[in-house]
């Protein structure tokens, strides 16, 4: 609740105001006039004035021309004016005449924008020009670029800071930076700065932050052009609307331009990062004419008006809208303050209508109206200051600045005070009620109170006036001129503050005394007085106090630095200090500025910091010197919460943590201590920014006192201020004594004096009839007029909860109440009955125990309800101590006191919904009970329709009782029940219900009162077949009965209308409905008993096994139909029986059928004797089939052997034996089964069965025939069986392992583990052959020659002359090898020592054993022709081929070396052929394309 001061720009009254313009930081507004003065040179001019109306001294900004538009620099005190010559005027607070760019532009200037750091500014004018300008830290602008355009530019609009930027910044370096290259703005908050964190001056300006700045900005045109200028200075052209741009806005959190029009079409665009735009959505608004301002009103909401008297409201988030209405006229202007979320709308009347966002979201409903604010004339132009609480509003001919103020209050032991406007105050004495109005002629920014006189003061001026002993007059005591912001009055003292001191005056203004203040310890910010102690709190986070009771003032606190003893960098707001001066409380905000949840309490005399945090709802520990806590003292703290009498304080602990979840998310609004009780101090906590509480469980007092639940209808989502009342003691720290709801017809919580709390109302009787709000301008109130007639109360006495009936007890009684509720806080029972033993008034124990209702203090209510003699209340309370939950209890306890709605809300509270729905159904709350029931407690729900059924019956309510009833699904019997002495309107009912039962249990009454037509009827409606067809057949019309049984299949009615037929002895149709009424039992027994043969075999075969016994034992009796018999006996499960009449009968198709059917429960012999009935008939599989049944394995594949069945993997699993059958033989049939398989080429089958009968020889055989390679590599590995090792080498040593390494390895490793060294050592002999044949690499050759000797060396031979004669082959081999191999590696060394050991090595006798003379030969060859020896090299050829008649020269020398020995030696036709062997000439020419003649 607020007051308006409104001031007069002093302007000239002949100027017309085009424009006003607010600082972003600074209260400082600029007004751009035109005047029409013709005794004036000048044509235009722009005024500043600060936040009073008062001008700007020594201010000259004026032309010849009048001013376009004006703005104002985002941090220092530079403003930017544009002129209709073109010119544009950059003033500064150093040059007052300030600086004129004029070389720019040459027609009016129509826009003028800022980046968001002020480096750069955007100018543009009506013929097109654009220019981007620099401005440095002087104030004096660059020109950075210039663009031409044809359209003139109507919108610039700078782009946010990619990924946003915190704008609370708090670096030392970058600020420092700031100031040395010239900002002021910065030098000063760098001087004000202090270590634990900003300060107040700093908060005071909260734009003045550096952090990241965008360069690039949007452009609109007259045209509806778009254009983007990114930080290079490159335009370019984005968008085209088609229209006149109106409006342009940019939703920062989503980077979405908004583009209105004057044709009111909303655009939305997507900006990416190069600054192009891709348009979003596009959507008609709405309005009566073109849309006249556009403003945020919150994170994606945006206001319009149009010409009506609502704001339309459009959310970009969800794509919806709705309208703000109670302007009551024409809507001109807009303007939004987000820090006080107050949307302002000037009239057509002259008034400002104003619309507050209350709660989280942004809808509708948490907006509400505020009282409107009546000037004159109408509005053009209002704006919020953006960074103080001022509003400006411009009718052309005036400028009015409106300066709010929350409005003072005072409250001393006896009388308090409260601001009604700028120049009127209201005294109220509270005991006995009395109002006092004293009118001055300040306006009044502070009031303050004592027992006899009102001290009244500004910003200039302080007033005192004496009140008579009546108090029904107030005297002018003194006044005197001072600037003080801080005033406090005690006694005939007033203390006043200024930067350095506080001093003490009389009421004349004469110092008295002065006490000085530390250079350290700052500025002050908060004065409080109670009992006789001052406390002062400074800027710099200091908290001093003095004892005033004495003639001077004694310091009797040391200074206290709050803030180094506070973990972070929170700030000291306000100080309240008790009535004893032991304790102080301490409200913080944070360094944005936002509220601090947390309360502390310095402890004066421990000189420990102690508190209350509101957000979580729980203490705050003692926080030492060093911002840590004190874990001595926190298990004190701790303790306290025990209770002695209770297992573990477990009831104890649940109420406080109910109280902290009621005060949860909340910051202290205000703090009061009790000015008689040094540990009682009550808060108003208000809820965190927008984490608005749900209002569902909000109480109200109620005109007694009493404190009551909203009802279901009266609950909505609103604002919840909670009075919380704490208790402060150095033995046992901060304790949530109790807290309600502030009741929405309170303003704020204004004192507390034990036994009531003091609220101020809002503001009623200052609304007039149209709901505005008069601003009083200046002069218009007499000082010191004084008036006591037709005043109402603007404050309101709520007696706190355990002290209702105790309103006008002594202070004894008081004081008794209070160490009561204090003890009991704590848990200590004791001490809390010793406080009131002797207090004797039943109203006080009723008291007391609905005080425990808050509390949850079961056992304190035991005794108040015996104190109060209340039997049934005890009872009750015991009989509740089987519940579970302490909220269930509590609530019991509750009802026996009357308070059902507080029990309402326990219930809720603890989820029982079953005993809530029974006390609303107790209280007949029946609407409330049902709904509890459907919502909440649905197992439930049937009774609660039958109770509210049975009292709506009892309370003569029809119609009610017979809904209800048929909703608890009884009003089958109910309704009949209770109709039943009015027959006529019992049918009614029943016809109208529609209810098949109903109709029946009608038809059947109808009945037994012989109105059968009737009975019928209703029979027919119930389709009640079977009543239908037994009043056919009693009446004797079988007919009708037949048609209506055949009809419906009814089976109750086809079996009465068939013991009807029997008994008619119409055999046939009573068999035909037996049978459709499923009595198979009785079709079958008349059958019998009629020879009705064909039928019988019919419903046979679907009666009981029993029956089907009986019926095959009748045609077996009659020598007829043996297939039926059979079918029948093997249907009832006598499968022996019907196999013996088949075989008995030769039923070969009855025989065929059940053998098809057969399984393993059937005895073998039966099973064996089908078998072999199939074998004597050439059925092998089935017999087969049959003979695995009855488990003879070995006939079985003896058949399949004999017979040549193919054994397929389902059948070899059929043959195979179970698992708990012998090991031999399971051994012995696994063995003949996959010798089976393998005589039947199934060899991986055959595989699997030998492996099942441990044959793993027999198995790898079965592999390797499948010759599938994988799987025989993989059972090798996985047998570990030498021969099957051997056995897998061998097979793998058949396939071409030459080309797959794979299965030379595996081929070595098989040979190696099955130890089977000779054949690996011939293996090796292989692999070094096929090196010197198909790789002349003897090299590789020797090496598994050598592997092949060890072999050989290791493996044990009986035929040991063979294996000798072996290893000394396998030597000879090797030597030659190695001779060959080191000839060819000394030719690298010695050449004529290579070709000598070649020519011993061609003498060797046994040479080609080893090494093949050819490679030799061709060695040589080619060393003699690369030599240049050609003739050498021709004698070597000569004798390769003398040695190797046969053999392909090509084969051993290079095709090249050849052709240039034939060349060298001169042969040109060939002399001899290259081979004489028939058949070897043409292989030859293939590979040799000329015979050299060799």
């Amino acid at each position: 609740m607020s007051v308006f001061f409104d001031h007069r720009a002093g302007t000239n009254t002949s100027s017309v105001h085009t424009d006003i313009q607010w600082h972003p930081t600074f209260a400082l507004l600029a007004v751009a006039t035109k005047i029409d003065d013709a005794d004036n040179e000048a044509q235009g001019a722009v005024s500043l004035f600060f936040d009073e109306g008062e001008p700007v001294e020594d201010i000259n900004i004026q032309k010849n021309c009048a001013p376009t538009t004006m703005s104002w620099h985002p941090t220092r005190k530079i403003l930017s004016v544009g002129w209709e010559n073109g010119d544009i005027t950059l003033w500064n607070e150093h040059e007052h005449e300030g600086s004129c760019a004029s070389d720019g532009h040459k027609a009016p200037v129509n826009i003028l924008s800022w980046s968001s750091n002020g480096t750069r500014l955007i100018s543009g004018d009506e013929r097109g020009v654009m220019i981007a300008w620099r401005c440095d830290s002087r104030g004096q602008l660059h020109q950075l670029q210039n663009y031409q355009k044809r359209s003139s530019y109507t919108h610039c609009i700078f782009r946010p800071v990619a990924g946003g930027q915190d704008p609370f910044y708090n670096n030392y370096t970058a600020l420092a930076r700031a100031a040395v290259e010239g900002d002021e703005t910065a030098l000063d908050m760098f001087g004000t700065w202090n270590k634990s964190g900003m300060g107040n001056s700093l908060l005071s300006q909260p734009g003045q932050m550096y952090a990241a700045e965008s360069l690039s900005c949007y452009i609109g045109s007259e045209d509806g052009i778009i254009f983007h200028i990114d930080e290079k200075l490159v335009l370019r052209e984005c968008a085209n609307v088609e229209t006149m741009i109106k409006s342009m806005l940019i939703y920062e959190a989503k980077n979405i331009l908004v583009v209105v029009t004057t044709t009111m079409m909303l655009i939305q665009f997507s900006c990416a990062p190069d600054g192009s735009l891709s348009e979003l959505m596009k959507v008609k608004l709405s309005g009566k004419s073109s849309i006249t301002c556009v403003v945020w009103t919150g994170p994606g909401l945006m206001a319009t008006v149009a010409g009506e008297d609502v704001v339309r409201l459009w959310d970009l988030d969800k794509d919806n809208n709705f309208s703000l209405g109670g302007a009551l006229d024409q809507i001109n202007c807009l303007t939004y303050s987000a820090s006080k979320r107050i949307l302002a709308g000037g009239l057509v009347n002259g008034k400002i209508a104003m619309w507050q966002h209350r709660a989280g979201s942004y809808a509708q409903e948490h907006w509400i109206v505020l009282p409107a604010i009546e000037l004159s004339d109408s509005f053009i132009q209002i704006q919020w200051s953006p960074a103080h609480s001022l509003l400006a509003a411009n009718n052309i001919s005036d400028v009015i600045i409106l300066n709010e103020q929350p409005i003072s209050t005072s409250i001393s032991v006896q009388s308090a005070v409260v601001q009604i406007s700028p120049y009127h105050v209201q005294l109220e004495t509270l005991d006995p009620p009395n109002i006092l109005s004293i009118r001055t002629d300040i306006h009044i920014r502070g009031v303050s109170n004592s027992e006899d006189h009102v001290v009244l003061w500004n910003s200039k001026k302080i007033v005192v006036y004496e009140i008579n002993e009546e108090k029904n007059f107030a005297r002018l005591a003194g006044t005197f001129d001072i600037d003080s912001p801080l005033t406090a009055i005690y006694q005939q003292t007033v203390f006043t503050a200024d930067t350095s001191s506080i001093t003490a005056r009389n009421f004349q203004g004469t110092i008295k005394q002065t006490m000085s203040l530390a250079e350290q310890e700052g500025i002050p910010i908060s004065i409080d007085i109670c009992g006789h102690y001052l406390v002062i709190a400074t800027d710099n986070g200091f908290v001093k106090g003095w004892d005033i009771s004495r003639r001077e003032s004694r310091q009797y606190i040391s200074p206290k630095n709050i803030s180094e003893s506070l973990p972070d960098t929170s700030l000291v707001t306000k100080v309240k200090i008790n009535c004893n001066g032991t304790k102080i409380a301490i409200q913080l905000k944070k360094v944005n500025g936002e509220p601090d949840s947390r309360l502390l309490i310095w402890y004066v005399e421990q000189d420990i910091l102690l508190g209350y945090d509101f957000s979580a709802g729980q203490t705050i520990h003692p926080i030492s010197e060093n911002g840590s806590a004190d874990m001595d003292y926190e298990d004190l703290i701790t303790g306290c919460f025990a209770n002695p009498d209770q297992k573990g304080g477990v009831e104890t602990a649940a109420v406080e943590q109910s109280n902290s979840e009621d005060v949860s998310r909340r910051y202290p609004r205000e703090v009061l201590w009790d000015p008689l009780d040094p540990r009682l101090l009550v808060v108003q906590a208000s809820p965190l920014s927008v984490d608005i509480a749900d209002k569902s469980h909000i109480k109200k007092p109620t005109p007694t006192g009493v404190f009551r639940t909203k009802s279901s209808a009266e609950k909505k989502p609103e604002l919840d201020d909670r009075i919380v009342s704490l208790f402060a003691t150095a033995d046992n720290g901060v304790l949530l004594h109790d807290s309600f709801p502030m009741e929405p017809g309170f303003h704020k919580l204004l004192g507390v004096s034990v036994p009531s709390f003091y609220f101020i109302l809002q503001p009623e009787d200052v609304q007039k009839a149209d709901g505005s709000i008069s601003a009083v301008p200046n002069g218009n109130a007499s000082s010191g007029e004084t008036r006591t007639e037709g005043l109402k109360e603007r404050v309101s006495a709520v007696t706190m909860r355990n002290f209702v009936g105790l309103e006008k007890s002594n202070s004894e009684v008081r004081q008794a109440m209070l160490d009561f509720a204090y003890h009991l806080t704590i848990g200590n029972l004791d001490e809390a009955f010793k406080a009131i033993k002797l207090i004797k008034s039943e109203t006080v124990w009723e008291n007391m125990a609905k005080m425990c209702v808050k509390t949850r203090r079961l056992d304190v209510a035991a005794l108040c309800l015996g104190h109060m003699g209340h039997a049934r209340g005890a009872q009750a309370l015991r009989d509740s101590a089987n519940e579970p939950e302490l909220n269930a209890r509590v609530a019991m306890l509750a009802i026996q006191l009357g308070m059902l709605e507080e029990a309402e809300q326990l219930y809720m509270s603890c989820g029982r919904y079953d005993l809530l729905n029974k006390l609303y159904q107790a209280n007949n709350q029946w609407s409330k009970a049902i709904a509890v029931a459907e919502r909440h407690d649905r197992i439930h729900l049937r009774s609660t329709y039958y109770n509210f059924a049975r009292h709506c019956e009892l309370s003569g309510d029809i119609g009610a009782a017979i809904n209800g009833y048929e909703k608890s699904e009884t009003h089958r019997f109910e309704v009949p029940r209770m109709l039943f002495e009015n027959v006529q309107e019992l049918e009614a009912y029943v016809i109208k219900s529609k209810d098949k039962k109903l109709l029946g249990w009608w038809a059947q009454y109808l009945e037994s009162n012989g109105e059968m037509d009737s009975a019928l009827q209703f029979y027919q409606a119930a389709e009640d077949i079977m009543s239908f067809v037994r009043i056919w057949c009693y009446c004797g019309r079988f007919d009708e009965a037949i048609s209506i049984a055949s009809n419906t299949n009814d089976r109750a009615a086809c079996y009465h209308l068939a013991r009807q037929l029997e008994n008619q002895e119409r055999f046939t149709e009573a068999v035909q409905f037996y049978g459709k009424a499923q009595a198979y039992t009785n079709a079958t027994r008349l059958c019998r008993a009629n020879q009705l043969d064909s039928e019988l075999i019919s419903y046979a075969m679907y009666s009981t096994e029993d029956d089907m016994v009986i019926c095959a034992r009748y045609y077996e009796e009659t020598g007829a139909n043996w297939d039926k018999a059979i079918m029948l006996y093997h249907k009832s499960g006598q499968v022996g029986k019907a196999l013996e009449l088949a075989f008995e009968h030769q039923q070969f198709t009855a025989l065929q059928h059940i053998t098809s059917n057969l399984d393993s429960s059937v005895e073998p012999e039966t099973l064996h004797t089908c078998a072999q009935f199939f074998l004597e008939h050439q059925q092998y599989s089935k017999a087969v089939d049959l003979l695995l049944l009855a488990k003879k394995y070995l006939e079985a594949l003896d058949i399949c052997i004999d017979k040549h069945i193919s054994i397929t993997e389902d059948l070899a699993e059929q043959i195979s034996p179970e698992k708990d059958a012998e090991p031999e033989y399971k051994r012995v049939l696994f063995e003949r089964i996959g010798e089976c398989c393998m005589l039947q080429g199934a060899y991986h089958l055959a595989t699997k069965k030998f492996t099942q009968a441990g044959n793993r020889v027999k198995a790898m055989r079965a592999l390797l025939k499948s010759g599938d390679t994988e799987k025989i590599i993989f059972f090798a590995g996985v047998s570990r069986q030498k021969e099957i090792y051997v056995m897998a080498a061998n097979y793998l040593q058949r396939l071409d392992w030459r080309k797959d390494p794979e299965i030379m390895k595996n081929i070595i490793t098989f040979y190696t583990k099955g130890r089977a060294l000779e054949s690996l050592s011939g293996f090796y002999d292989a692999c070094a052959q096929v090196e010197i044949d198909e790789y002349q690499n003897y090299e590789k050759a020797l090496g598994a020659l050598s592997e092949a000797l060890k072999c050989m060396n290791k493996a044990k031979m009986q035929d040991v002359s063979s294996q000798e004669a072996k290893i000394n082959f396998l030597k000879r081999r090797i030597s030659l090898l190695k001779k060959f191999v080191q000839a060819r590696r000394t030719y690298e060394e010695d050449v004529d020592e290579a070709m000598k050991q070649c020519l011993l090595l061609l003498e060797e006798p046994d040479l080609d054993t080893g090494v093949r003379s050819g490679d030799i030969y061709g060695f040589m060859v080619e060393h003699y022709a690369t030599a240049g020896d050609y003739q050498k090299a021709y004698h070597l050829v000569q004798e390769l081929k003398q040695r190797l008649p046969n053999a392909s020269l090509a084969y051993y020398v290079n095709n090249t070396v050849l052709e240039q020995i034939k060349r060298n030696v001169g042969l040109d036709e060939p002399t001899i052929g290259a081979a004489e062997t028939p058949g070897i000439e043409e292989e030859i020419e293939e590979e040799i394309p000329e015979d050299f003649g060799f």
